[in-house]
């Protein structure tokens, strides 16, 4: 098999476990809720702490990650074992505050393990970057699709604590391979084209000029207030749908399988809006998306209920997980091989922080008001996004064949 395609494999997979614990979670949530006797605001201060920890990682998290890209095989290893160790900790909490320790070291190990991936295949595969992006991006839509199926048909078997003991053990089995496929191809590719895969090492100085240099002479910081914004949204509906669901008298099982429902769909479309986006251009597919994804929101906060509510949940699966891949393939053809783990930390930054605030204020809203209003708040914030993204300027991509 060829090398880069093995790799692309590795992180597919990868990527599918990341978002299959980070998911399942969310299952979990109302399980998690009446354990520990925790109010929706509660809830929201939680998911924000993770946001919060993402965000500041990422910034001297891409800089290590770019200095250290020589080493990248055992930086991603490294980083599927601690969040395998993070999931271990949230399992065995006693307390509903010693949780917030075990979600700081999962939101850690997941925003560092992403950067360098992206990078990675950013570089082995130039001209076709939107499509493997996307492909990528499926994988972790296979595991939003799969965990909330599986963890809501155990929790009819097992504790919440039980299950995320065994969930651990995915992690570790890819922090091997991970480990073992690298050091193969650092075997077998040619020193000058292992050069060509990685950037020269940069001083801190000359990371932050650099990154200043493109935040003034391109879009990029317009392209992280979107993010923010569609990170915003994101948390809210990954956080509050399981809640919304079970407080709507849905059943563990089937609030699993509505949950992953809302995945099935993104798994197919993210590489064909990945395909598209190579072939048009980002603004193209993800301006239409974000709109559309603020029409559907909207659309389930005020009449989804009954059998309009699963429709609506397919429907909102066309975009939910695509954007995600192309405002990433978006700051790498900016970019253009200057310190970019360092841009897309600075990415992340970006979405983490303004995520961070977005449960907290959804979770006052839905305490106090209900499903509507947290609804409509979330679909104002991707008309938001949309309307940004249509304003930002991107340069031309290479156009050459592969």
């Amino acid at each position: 098999m060829n090398r880069n395609l093995a790799l692309l494999l590795c992180f597919f997979f990868s990527h599918a476990i990341f978002h299959f614990l980070s998911h399942s979670f969310a299952v979990l949530l109302p399980s998690i809720r009446e354990t520990f006797q925790v109010s929706a605001i509660q809830i929201g201060a939680l998911i924000t702490v993770r946001e919060l920890g993402s965000g500041l990682i990422s910034l001297p998290g891409g800089m290590i990650s770019d200095y250290f890209s020589d080493r990248r095989g055992l930086f991603l290893s490294v980083c599927l074992l601690m969040f395998a160790l993070g999931w271990l900790v949230v399992g065995s909490a006693p307390l509903f505050l010693a949780l917030h320790a075990g979600i700081l070291l999962i939101a850690a190990a997941g925003t560092l393990w992403h950067l360098p991936s992206l990078v990675e295949l950013g570089g082995r595969f130039p001209h076709r970057r939107g499509t493997v992006f996307a492909v990528h991006g499926a994988g972790g839509s296979l595991g939003d699709i799969v965990g909330p199926i599986a963890t809501g048909f155990l929790l009819a078997f097992l504790s919440w604590r039980e299950i995320l003991s065994c969930y651990a053990i995915p992690p570790l089995v890819m922090a091997l391979l991970t480990f073992l496929l690298f050091r193969r191809l650092s075997e077998e590719t040619p020193q000058s084209k292992g050069d060509l895969l990685r950037p020269s090492r940069y001083a801190p100085k000359e990371h932050i000029r650099l990154s200043l240099e493109l935040f003034k002479t391109t879009d990029i910081w317009l392209i992280n207030v979107v993010a923010g914004l569609r990170a915003m949204c994101f948390t809210v509906i990954i956080t509050f749908l399981p809640m919304v669901m079970h407080d709507s008298g849905f059943s563990a099982q089937s609030i699993g399988f509505h949950f992953g429902l809302l995945w099935v769909v993104g798994l197919l479309a993210s590489p064909v809006m990945g395909y598209l986006s190579d072939r048009c251009s980002r603004k193209v597919v993800l301006v239409p998306a974000l709109l559309y994804s603020s029409l559907l929101v909207s659309v389930i906060g005020l009449y989804g209920t009954g059998p309009m509510f699963t429709v609506l949940i397919i429907l909102l699966g066309f975009s939910i997980r695509s954007d995600y891949s192309l405002i990433n393939a978006a700051i790498i053809d900016i970019v253009k091989g200057k310190a970019e783990n360092t841009m897309l930390g600075i990415l992340t930054f970006s979405r983490s922080m303004m995520g961070a605030v977005a449960p907290l204020m959804a979770g006052f809203l839905y305490q106090y008001y209900g499903m509507r209003p947290t609804f409509v708040f979330v679909g104002v914030l991707f008309l938001a996004a949309g309307i940004l993204f249509s304003r930002v300027r991107l340069l031309p991509r290479m156009q050459e064949t592969p």
